[in-house]
């Protein structure tokens, strides 16, 4: 008996995990090995249809169309309808000096819509690039649309679409240098209905907003977690 659990126990110990860069295999005894496979990306999409189904305050397009698969062939036609929200820009007010963020607080339909307790939410400042518009002449003129204050150094944190499967947005986002001394109490631009509250805070008190989940939005969510990792070099270069 005592020979029957030895050799059962060696089968056990004779049997290992092998990873390797593309596969994790689960051996006994025998040596299992994959050679790693190189990655590699489909290139051709074809469009079969394109139209314009909405075209209101937003516009919704639907396309089919079918594209190039992983293991070299071509997918069955699909159909989608895309929200076309064009390209957008975002920028983090940060006053260096004084270690303080200047936030805003506006009244979203999409919040509204979906029953969530308190549709005015805390934000970055945001808003839409023109045609013909650069992304940090857009991340000036939001600033001193939605807060009062003139933007000075830029740096630049990401470029991200925020809903690649169903949306065209696309976003740049940016941390803006502002005295927060010079922030409008309220803002907006009329002609748009922006009815914006100003909200100047310490950088810790931001932090901890967003840490307690009150900052429920992806763009500002991005923004401050970039801020919390690049504060000190900032507080040092902005001085």
């Amino acid at each position: 008996m005592a020979l029957v659990v030895m050799a059962w126990m060696a089968h056990v110990v004779a049997c290992s995990v092998h990873k390797d860069q593309s596969a994790v295999l689960i051996s006994c005894g025998i040596a299992m090995t994959t050679p790693p496979v190189k990655p590699t990306t489909p290139q051709t999409v074809e469009t079969l249809d394109h139209e314009t189904v909405y075209d209101g305050y937003f516009t919704i397009d639907r396309y089919t169309l079918q594209h190039e698969t992983f293991d070299g062939g071509m997918s069955a036609p699909l159909t989608r309808e895309i929200f076309e929200r064009g390209p957008s820009v975002g920028a983090l007010a940060y006053d260096a000096k004084r270690d303080q963020v200047v936030l805003i607080c506006q009244f979203r339909v999409g919040a509204y819509a979906v029953d969530y307790p308190d549709p005015w939410l805390v934000e970055i400042v945001a808003g839409s690039v023109e045609p013909g518009e650069q992304p940090e002449a857009v991340a000036r003129r939001e600033m001193r649309e939605e807060t009062g204050m003139e933007a000075g150094r830029l740096e630049h944190m990401y470029s991200y679409f925020v809903s690649p499967g169903g949306a065209t947005e696309h976003v740049e986002l940016y941390c803006a240098e502002v005295d927060a001394n010079q922030a409008a109490q309220l803002a907006g631009h009329q002609a748009e209905g922006e009815d914006i509250q100003t909200r100047v805070m310490e950088c810790d008190d931001a932090l901890a907003m967003l840490a307690e989940n009150r900052i429920n939005n992806a763009v500002s969510i991005i923004a401050l977690q970039w801020l919390a990792v690049n504060r000190e070099r900032l507080r040092a270069a902005w001085q």
